[in-house]
């Protein structure tokens, strides 16, 4: 048993503790919890694909918003990612995030400094006279990661820095969507107002023939009045549109980083009642599965469960004893010049341990809190996931829902301006009084506006299918 020897017993006890940190360090590796997850969504279908730890990266979906084939909403996006401010400081945190796990990962080495002085003392009376002194040294001192503290340090650097990356994905499919909802709504707001234009046109010219037939006598001059109302009515609500465009059209250039004032994006042709001014992607059913490995959210809360995790790792070791090596190595002498001489050289090495012996209850007290943070983190991910689910059911709900009515009220639409029409032929014709032909016109303004205002909605409800499952349809890297 040599390592009994006196000369041997400071490593065989090193040895020893290193084992048993070994073999008693606490260890923090655990999946993400566990969450109420349904077979299929009730909208949508396919097998879930469930979440694992460690899956973080796999949310990147490209350019989505090419789903949507508009060249100019795309144009846009380019400047979000280059100009938006908001990026700018969630980029920033991250970058914040990434020097943390570097420090982190500096705490593994020793750390070594280095010093040098000169000193020259005396006294005003006595014989010695003044004298100096000179010295060079260099010291190291290392704490070895007995009971894996500084791995879980490590590790929970790491969690935060794949959260801040979570959240900064998330921060930019967040703006990504609300540029890509504003840009719609303006050119809903586009087509709206190119119907109402259209409309005004209508009114001006049915004004003018109530007028007539009321010079000829052949109407009340009630006549002549509704139809001033009428039009009076469908200006002011023109101008109710282009202070709504404008709105929209500042929003977008806040989002792209540019002032209002030096900002603008042109109105698009008017379209028709059977073609919408943008095209609407459809969904494949496979998609919803794989919203666990998807949407940054989830995975930066799943990220903050680990986290909590290694942190509550950290906490627990403070039951065990540290361990710090240290050593010196130095040069003093009463001159420059003999510094350099064998015998100035002086050395040191030394190993401290400490344990902490009362603390009146410290240490479990921050054990405990360290457990209640891992369970709010972990409630806060069933949450996340569950908000998830809903707000994909409701936007595949909303989708489909919204194609099926597309095709009715484009019917409708329709089936008014016939109306519209027929009304006003037999109105000329004083078959009819203009009380049904303003009927027949307000209910027809009323269908086409609603078929407007639909193809909007469902790009919008596109749009948010696309944020609800972390974006565009194409499914992570095998790899990830």
């Amino acid at each position: 048993m040599k390592c009994l020897q006196s000369s041997r017993v400071p490593g065989c006890l090193l040895v020893g503790l290193a084992l048993a940190g070994c073999a008693m360090a606490p260890v923090r590796d655990e999946p993400p919890p566990v969450v109420d997850t349904p077979a299929a969504f009730r909208q949508g279908s396919g097998s879930w694909v469930p979440a694992s730890a460690g899956y973080a990266q796999a949310w990147g979906r490209g350019a989505w918003w090419e789903l949507f084939d508009d060249a100019q909403l795309a144009e846009l996006m380019q400047r979000v990612e280059v100009s938006n401010q908001t990026l700018a400081a969630a980029v920033a945190a991250y970058a914040q995030a990434r020097a943390l796990v570097a420090e982190q990962r500096a705490s593994f080495f020793p750390v070594v400094t280095g010093q040098a002085g000169a000193d020259r003392s005396g006294a005003r009376s006595g014989t010695s006279g003044t004298r100096g002194s000179f010295d060079l040294g260099l010291g190291a001192s290392w704490e070895p990661d007995l009971w894996g503290r500084l791995g879980l340090g490590l590790a929970g650097a790491r969690a935060s820095e794949q959260a801040s990356a979570a959240d900064l994905a998330a921060a930019r499919l967040s703006l990504q969507g609300e540029l890509a909802l504003s840009y719609f709504s303006l050119r809903g707001t586009d087509a709206e107002r190119a119907l109402l234009q259209q409309i005004v046109q209508g009114l001006e010219r049915t004004l003018q023939i109530t007028r007539n037939r009321y010079e000829a006598g052949v109407v009340a001059r009630t006549d002549v009045l509704q139809a001033q109302t009428q039009l009076a009515n469908s200006r002011a609500e023109l101008l109710s549109l282009e202070r709504q465009r404008a709105q929209l059209e500042h929003a977008i250039a806040v989002l792209v980083g540019r002032a209002p004032a030096n900002f603008s994006l042109a109105a698009r042709p008017a379209e028709s009642l059977d073609t919408p001014f943008v095209r609407i992607p459809e969904v494949p059913p496979e998609v919803p599965s794989l919203l666990l490995l998807r949407r940054p959210d989830i995975a930066a809360a799943e990220r903050r469960v680990a986290l909590a995790n290694a942190q509550l790792g950290v906490a627990q070791t403070a039951w065990y004893p540290s361990l710090r090596l240290s050593g010196s190595a130095g040069l003093g002498a009463a001159s420059v010049g003999d510094l350099l001489s064998a015998g100035s050289l002086v050395w040191a090495l030394g190993a401290s341990l400490a344990q902490t012996v009362f603390e009146g209850g410290a240490i479990a007290a921050r054990v405990r809190a360290a457990e209640g943070a891992l369970e709010e983190s972990a409630a806060r991910y069933r949450q996340t996931v569950l908000a998830a689910f809903r707000a994909v059911e409701d936007q595949l709900a909303a989708v489909r829902l919204l194609r099926e009515q597309e095709a009715l009220r484009a019917q409708a639409a329709r089936d008014a301006a016939l109306v519209e029409q027929q009304v006003m032929n037999r109105y000329q014709a004083g078959q009819v009084g203009f009380s049904e032909v303003i009927t027949a016109q307000n209910t027809a303004q009323t269908a086409r506006r609603a078929l407007a205002q639909l193809r909007t909605s469902r790009q919008a409800a596109a749009v948010s299918l696309v944020q609800a499952l972390g974006g565009g349809w194409r499914a992570p890297d095998a790899g990830s």
